[in-house]
């Protein structure tokens, strides 16, 4: 099964960078127009994003897991319009000498298995990564 495996430096607390990923105005700061969302194990997470066709999608899932401050997983609903749609999200939160390192497994579901469809998808979330990372410092 094809994944994606991408990790960023943040100069920022862990627990700053935590409470941007587990919160609707976190989201908002980096990835998504519209953010509603539970942080719990079991909770559920929407964010609206601008599709290609410049129309809003919603990317519908649960919050799988949640360590705080270490690790959270996101199932995303794979009956979800977006493309996202059946695949996970797993991000691992750690210290790194003075910053804290993301890294992130995107996994599963059709869109991983398709060459070109994943290299999208790698790049944007090369840009996502360095959106928040702008987002929490400021940059």
């Amino acid at each position: 099964m094809a994944n994606i495996r991408q990790q960023i430096n943040i100069a920022a607390p862990s627990r700053e960078v935590w409470n941007v990923l587990t919160s609707a105005e976190g989201w908002k700061r980096w990835w998504a127009e519209e953010a509603r969302l539970e942080a719990r194990s079991g909770g559920r997470i929407v964010l609206t994003v601008e599709g290609d066709d410049g129309e809003p999608i919603e990317e519908r899932g649960v919050f799988h897991e949640l360590r705080p401050t270490r690790k959270l997983e996101i199932a995303w609903d794979a009956t979800s319009p977006a493309k996202t749609k059946g695949t996970r999200l797993q991000f691992t939160i750690s210290r790194d000498g003075d910053e804290t390192r993301v890294a992130l497994i995107h996994s599963g579901g059709g869109i991983l298995d398709d060459e070109d469809a994943r290299a999208d998808l790698e790049k944007e979330w090369r840009s996502a990564l360095k959106a928040l990372r702008r987002s929490m410092e400021g940059d």
